[in-house]
């Protein structure tokens, strides 16, 4: 009986290579580097099953061309770089990895939410350039976090980590969502609010919703025109969910105070991008679940995933299960 083939987009941690070894062949990317788009394509045509990354686009194109293609397993926590509605249509199983990111991601937000507030990384500099020649009281000064209110956009998991986080700030708390929350808000001390509401009342606003049709650009002129001037943005969720172009306009024109993003709408973020330029915004390299405990985890879980599809059994983490409704089959 021929072994599945699997093509693996990105070198991952040696434990999932090895899982996925046991039972099927494999292909690699190994590179530092995205595997370039016509690499991918050609590899999915040949292919039982892929292993992806958030920086993979896989488009209805690539699923369609793939006749033996059965499963798409994304490491990442999200999928909106997977074709959903055409993979279900092919009869294509999705995963993604949920939940096991949720704490490191929470820290990272909570990092960016201190650093932004207290101009951490522009202090660093100011220091390393040689610039500190006194003590002055109002060097450098920032926002208070203790005790302020944190707006939260999102309290799934990773919003609702941040909020036990908060509290041990004392902050306030308040959250917008598709859906009111009664539940988080008994456990959080948490207040629900409206989209304007929560930007016009909170020092720190911070993003944790899934990029959708209607998230895109949520985040715009109007929006950062609501909030207060002594105000934090963090964005640790995707990068589309803000408007660029009107965050840089926000933030030279300090319209807003801060802002720290760890994601952004074109990923690696360009050099010529005009955020660069500015002293009042941390940027980070997409690093919300980059600790090595988490991206292991993260790489085992979507090896399994991968296996379990290719080998009869149902994926613990399956975003499609419409497509085996039908379908007997054991589970993993």
């Amino acid at each position: 009986m021929m072994r599945p083939l699997v093509y693996i987009s990105r070198s991952i941690a040696a434990e999932a290579i090895s899982l996925i070894a046991q039972c099927c062949d494999y292909r690699i990317w190994n590179n530092d580097q995205p595997v370039p788009a016509k690499i991918l394509e050609e590899e999915m045509k040949k292919s039982d099953g892929v292993l992806t990354t958030l920086s993979d686009q896989v488009n209805a194109a690539f699923i369609a061309g793939a006749p033996n293609l059965k499963i798409i397993s994304n490491m990442a926590a999200g999928f909106d770089n997977i074709d959903i509605s055409e993979a279900t249509a092919k009869g294509v199983m999705v995963t993604n990895t949920p939940g096991i990111l949720t704490n490191t991601t929470a820290d990272l937000a909570f990092a960016l939410i201190l650093a932004a507030s207290r101009r951490l990384i522009e202090a660093e500099k100011f220091l390393r350039n040689g610039q500190w020649q006194a003590w002055e009281p109002m060097l450098l000064t920032g926002q208070d976090v203790y005790g302020a209110t944190l707006g939260i956009i999102g309290l799934g998991q990773i919003g609702s980590a941040v909020a036990r986080r908060a509290k041990g700030f004392n902050m306030n708390i308040i959250y917008c969502n598709r859906k009111r929350d009664y539940r988080a808000e008994a456990e959080l001390g948490a207040t629900y609010a409206n989209l304007k509401e929560l930007l016009s009342l909170s020092d720190i606003v911070s993003i944790h919703c899934p990029l959708t049709r209607e998230t895109k650009g949520l985040i715009s002129y109007w929006e950062l025109a609501m909030m207060k001037p002594t105000a934090v943005l963090i964005n640790t969720a995707r990068g589309g969910v803000v408007d660029e172009g009107a965050l840089y306009e926000a933030l030279a024109n300090r319209r807003i105070f801060a802002a720290g993003l760890d994601v952004f709408s074109e990923e690696p973020l360009p050099l010529d991008n005009p955020l660069f330029k500015l002293p009042n915004v941390t940027l980070l390299p997409h690093i919300g679940s980059a600790s090595i405990a988490t991206r292991t985890k993260m790489a085992i879980m979507t090896a399994s995933d991968l296996v379990a599809g290719l080998t009869g059994k149902l994926p613990r983490n399956l975003v499609n299960p419409e497509v085996v409704k039908d379908t007997p089959i054991e589970k993993s």
